[in-house]
């Protein structure tokens, strides 16, 4: 079972945001233990044909990879997100259903102590190399918050999809 705590071992901002950060991730990591393999890749709701587990987990790591490595970092863009399209907006949640999910969680783990790494080595007021939308450069704590809210909300979508496939609650 997933051990996870949003209370941080000290109270400076730093820690309080890669907590909470933490805590999300660990949270969607446990809405997913023992799941079947085929609950995995199931879209319980017909109006939403990408929203699997599989779908959710690959669709987290990647927003992360978008807002670390790309927006953050300044990397280009790399992985399914080259693939999308109006047509066809998340190809990571698309192509999940091909990649067992224990692949993708482990997957997203590493990346995600990576992205501890990095969050450690800058400063919190340290600006994106790339700019947003609407052209302004966030700075790193507000990726970090951008996060924990993009994987809360997730959070969400990942428990009904959960309870839909097979009754599990909690978490």
């Amino acid at each position: 079972m997933t051990q996870r705590t949003d209370t941080p071992p000290t109270w400076d901002e730093r820690t309080q945001l890669v907590t909470f950060l933490d805590y999300a991730r660990d949270t969607a990591r446990a809405k997913c233990e023992g799941v079947s393999a085929e609950g995995a890749c199931k879209a319980p709701l017909p109006s939403s044909p990408l929203m699997t587990l599989c779908g959710l987990i690959s669709h987290l790591r990647w927003v992360e990879y978008y807002w670390f490595q790309v927006i953050f970092l300044g990397e280009e863009l790399a992985g399914p997100l080259t693939e999308a399209t109006d047509d066809d907006p998340d190809p990571e949640m698309r192509t999940a259903v091909d990649i067992p999910l224990p692949q993708l969680l482990a997957e997203y783990q590493e990346q995600s102590a990576r992205y501890r790494r990095l969050v450690s080595d800058h400063d919190l007021n340290s600006a994106a190399k790339r700019s947003i939308s609407d052209g302004r450069h966030v700075d790193l704590r507000w990726v970090i918050l951008h996060l924990i809210e993009e994987t809360s909300r997730h959070n969400g979508h990942l428990d009904v999809v959960r309870e839909l496939v097979d009754g599990r609650t909690g978490a």
